[in-house]
């Protein structure tokens, strides 16, 4: 059992918090029965395991399907799970992952591009309904939080290893959308999202709240669409925007 903070295993672990690790490492972190389930679901196999000395009959589940794919079980003590771990409440285990490299569809239906999303939170919630809806390819651009920030993998439940998503430059995402109807989510709209044709292949841009929309993404977009409000109500976040935009499209694919 590992004890000390200072075994490499658990530097590396704890290392991988910050982006430039995980990008040196191509490596990330996930904890808990649910998301590690997620991940051999999609034949994603684990490089190492902490594990905590007891586990609820969830893990002890899970941990049984690791060890049939072979994988390095490592028992940690609860203080050594909790100095790696990024929730108040440790799951129990913590696994170490490559990060996933998914085919990017050559004709795709639906692209979400996310333009200066920077709350953790909102991105994770953004690419669990994107995941939900169908989406075919998520965009990242420069300005927006790290897709394998812990808090944006927590979040997104499992979308990481079902959903393409790339970062991009502006440059780059204006060639992943030609040819597409490309629309910007946006307060004063020409058009209300279900006027959209989202039958045809489109991509949505989807920007922060308190930036709203960069120059970039209002330069790339055809049309802006909104989805009408209350009086009373201001804005929406940004991913709960999105997933009402996104399930309208996935509602006019499936008529």
């Amino acid at each position: 059992m590992i004890t000390s903070l200072t075994n490499d295993k658990v530097k590396f672990v704890r290392s991988l918090a910050e982006r430039k690790h995980r990008i040196k490492a191509q490596r990330f972190a996930i904890e808990g029965a649910r998301l590690i389930d997620d991940a051999l679901a999609a034949k994603l196999t684990p490089d190492w395991i902490f594990c905590a000395e007891r586990l609820p009959p969830r893990s002890q589940e899970t941990l049984s399907r690791l060890k049939k794919r072979s994988v390095e079980i490592i028992a940690v003590s609860a203080a050594v799970l909790k100095a790696c771990s990024e929730t108040e409440t440790p799951q129990g285990l913590i696994a170490v992952l490559p990060s996933p490299r998914l085919a990017v569809p050559h004709e795709p239906k639906m692209i979400l591009i996310a333009d200066s999303l920077r709350d953790p939170g909102n991105l994770g919630t953004l690419l669990r309904s994107a995941a939900a809806a169908e989406v075919d390819l998520v965009l990242l651009s420069p300005e927006t939080v790290d897709a394998f920030n812990p808090k944006v993998v927590r979040g997104a439940m499992g979308a990481h290893f079902r959903l393409p998503i790339l970062e991009a430059t502006w440059g780059e995402i204006a060639d992943r959308v030609k040819g597409l109807n490309v629309y910007l989510a946006a307060a004063d709209g020409e058009l209300t999202y279900t006027e959209a044709n989202w039958t045809q292949p489109s991509a949505l841009i989807v920007g922060g709240e308190a930036s709203g929309a960069s120059r970039d993404a209002a330069q790339l977009a055809k049309k802006r669409i909104s989805i009408p409000l209350s009086r009373e109500v201001e804005s929406l976040n940004a991913a709960v925007a999105a997933s009402v935009v996104l399930f309208e499209a996935k509602r006019q694919r499936s008529v």
